[in-house]
């Protein structure tokens, strides 16, 4: 799948996945809720702007077996689960009224992710894992990580 896909799939096909998930929808593996997992990509697409900046904790001889990873189109297994350091062993506190609400802010976080790299063409930013990321690699992350979590609520 080329750049362009990942895109249109973050930008259109996401909100259509997105439509039957509900706050009641258990996951396949994994503790985070419905409205919790949305909160938790919001939280990234924020990374990836630099709103939530991070510090790298993958050593750095490692960082090319991630970056080939990023680049091939295998995914996330099921039941991945991120670093203790990066997320801790229990989802973060809710911050959103409803998961209606989670939704349309993860929505806008993509918009936003968008035009600030269309703004900042030679930007990269850091994920704790995988990096300093240009705009077609977070957005290969990005769609890498939204499949992993609408997998995990069997929303694909």
């Amino acid at each position: 799948m080329q750049q362009n896909e990942h895109l249109h799939f973050l930008t259109e096909a996401l909100h259509t996945h997105l439509q039957t998930l509900e706050a009641t929808t258990k996951p396949q593996w994994g503790v985070m809720n419905a409205q919790e997992m949305i909160e938790h990509l919001n939280d990234f697409f924020q990374m990836s702007i630099n709103n939530q900046p991070a510090s790298l904790l993958t050593p750095t001889e490692d960082l090319p077996k991630y970056h080939a990873f990023l680049m091939s189109d295998k995914m996330f297994r099921e039941n991945t689960k991120a670093p203790a350091a990066l997320l801790g062993d229990t989802p973060i506190p809710i911050r959103h009224n409803n998961i209606s609400e989670a939704v349309q802010t993860l929505l806008h976080s993509i918009q936003q992710f968008i035009a600030y790299f269309n703004t900042n063409q030679q930007q990269r930013t850091i994920h704790p894992i995988f990096g300093s990321l240009n705009f077609d690699e977070w957005t290969r992350l990005h769609y890498k990580h939204v499949h992993h979590h609408l997998k995990q609520f069997a929303l694909i």
